[in-house]
């Protein structure tokens, strides 16, 4: 078994807030991230796959290939975009960085496996102190 990993970044804006709670409580809970009018981040988000390599070409799955599909399944979905508004695989979906590797995930899983290779790990760093992984589980 091998992984290969394949990077692509973007940017997005969201709100994390609980309308039960007051706004004080949302801010004390969410910091800058419940700010009224939105809060953005530059996300670097790691995709790796995994399986066996391809007998006539040596490669678990084309890097090229992996990055265009990415772009087309993810990033033109969520780059300089609102989370909350704007992406549909997060709509009705607490915007955390949790539950947005969850959800690259579910859009990435099929397509993947349609090109012979499994989805291993979806890595989502939000800040340079702050990363997420998610392996399906």
């Amino acid at each position: 078994m091998i992984y290969l990993t394949r990077v692509e970044h973007f940017n997005a804006a969201h709100k994390l807030e609980n309308t039960n709670w007051s706004d004080e409580k949302n801010l004390d809970v969410f910091g800058k991230c419940a700010n009224a009018n939105w809060h953005g981040h530059n996300y670097e988000l790691h995709v790796t796959v995994k399986g066996e390599p391809n007998k006539e070409t040596g490669f678990v799955f084309n890097a090229k290939t992996l990055g265009v599909l990415i772009k087309e399944v993810v990033i033109e979905k969520v780059d300089h975009r609102n989370l909350n508004l704007d992406v549909d695989f997060m709509k009705g979906v607490f915007t955390s960085a949790e539950n947005l590797a969850i959800g690259i995930w579910n859009q990435l899983k099929e397509p993947i496996a349609a090109h012979g290779a499994s989805l291993h790990a979806v890595k989502l760093i939000e800040t340079k102190s702050i990363y997420v992984e998610y392996f399906g589980e």
